[in-house]
């Protein structure tokens, strides 16, 4: 891999942090003695935001937010979550998504928050929290869920019977479940419609454009007696709250060869293996995988056909050509969960060639979040999916793409050597 996990913007906020040394030494003009001077923290830098807001009884004005955020600054041992200037913050408490256990917090001002690492304004408030462990190095991760009832009569408000919750919203992925015995009026922002286990309706949104998603929701006094559990419930899935992401790096085409890594969490008591089933016209090589909690290396090893059976594992539709890489880690405790990172270089001459001069990437997407680095010399021509598209500091081209629906996304890519 030439990346380090989680894509190169990551990887450059990380780098520049790298380089901010705590002290810089200067020499006095009188007698060349040195003394340390303070310079700028790392700047404090997180990933995989998630927000689902619960609107509590119309006319108080107040919802609960259930946060979740990973801290990805190398080193760090504290996190900052803003107070939103307008709303009243009560009922907090934090913590740890990889334990389950309470972390430590308390509300600070701009000039702590400026020390350990944001940037912001001096009337904003924080709150700190103390990570159960400095953030591992070399792409690490430290899970952190934030509980905390707003109280913001400006965003959520009654007219009539009809109730409106309007806020502008940076985070881009987010959920808003109305109070019980409500349905959904307007939604002004595309989104899914989920009907939670206690009847309570769910609006669920992916916001994968640069702006803050403008959120307007009316809701009124729903017209019939309590829905019962859906009938195609099992078929249903937040989207934006999905966790798997994935990040191919290209080589060149004449190899049909391509690193990846795949970032998963598992939250299933008892649960001690993730097993990879590389697809048909495949092969994998170069396996290795981390937990992100810890920054501890996994075991792996790959199996084929009757070998998987042996092991004692399940694998649907197995076949004695299926080759399957399963990375062990210690049994999930009830209550905790595990982020894993895997990597494997894959060659795929179906799916990843070369055609007259012209590189071909056609491959599908299941996962909401996927991204394409193509290979140094080449510039794109062609992206049947729309993506954000970026240039790294090394020259190549990066194509993000978010697919806010449940079906797959056909990723057809070409490329022209420059």
């Amino acid at each position: 891999m030439t990346l380090s996990p989680r894509g190169h913007r990551l990887r450059t906020a990380r780098q520049i942090a790298a380089l901010v040394v705590a002290t810089t030494l200067v020499t006095t003009a009188s007698g060349g003695t040195l003394h340390a001077q303070a310079t700028a923290p790392a700047r404090q830098t997180e990933a995989d935001a998630y927000t689902r807001y619960e609107l509590l009884a119309p006319g108080s004005g107040k919802f609960r937010i259930i946060y979740e955020v990973t801290a990805t600054t190398p080193g760090a041992v504290h996190y900052f979550n803003p107070i939103r200037k307008g709303s009243i913050a009560t009922d907090e408490r934090v913590l740890d998504r990889a334990s389950g256990k309470a972390l430590a917090f308390e509300e600070v001002g701009a000039e702590s928050a400026r020390a350990g690492g944001v940037r912001g304004d001096s009337l904003q408030t924080y709150i700190r929290v103390t990570l159960a462990r400095p953030v591992p190095a070399d792409g690490g991760e430290q899970r952190v869920l934030i509980f905390k009832t707003y109280e913001d009569a400006a965003s959520y408000f009654t007219r009539g019977d009809t109730l409106v919750f309007t806020r502008p919203l940076g985070i881009k992925r987010n959920a808003v479940v109305l109070p019980a015995g409500y349905e959904l009026l307007a939604s002004s922002f595309p989104a899914q419609v989920l009907q939670e286990a206690d009847g309570r309706v769910g609006i669920s949104f992916w916001n994968n454009t640069p702006s803050e998603a403008a959120v307007i929701l009316r809701a009124v006094p729903a017209r019939t007696r309590a829905p019962a559990p859906s009938s195609v419930a099992a078929r249903l899935t937040d989207r934006a709250h999905q966790d798997r992401e994935i990040v191919y790096f290209l080589q060149q085409p004449e190899t049909h060869a391509f690193d990846l890594y795949h970032d998963y969490t598992e939250s299933r008591a008892g649960t001690s293996t993730y097993l990879n089933v590389v697809r048909a016209g495949s092969t994998v090589s170069n396996p290795r995988a981390m937990n992100l909690d810890t920054g501890e290396p996994l075991v792996h090893e790959t199996l084929m056909g009757a070998a998987v059976t042996k092991a004692g594992l399940s694998v649907p539709d197995l076949t004695p050509q299926t080759e399957v890489v399963v990375f062990r880690f210690a049994p999930v405790v009830a209550g905790t969960s595990v982020r894993l990172r895997m990597f494997e270089t894959y060659t795929d001459p179906v799916r990843y060639s070369v055609v007259h001069d012209e590189l071909v990437w056609d491959r599908s997407f299941g996962r909401p979040a996927n991204a394409v680095v193509l290979p140094a010399g080449w510039m794109l021509t062609n992206s049947a999916i729309p993506a954000v598209v970026s240039t790294m500091a090394d020259g190549r081209v990066r194509l993000d793409f978010v697919n806010p629906r449940p079906d797959e996304i056909a990723a057809l890519i070409t490329a022209r050597r420059r």
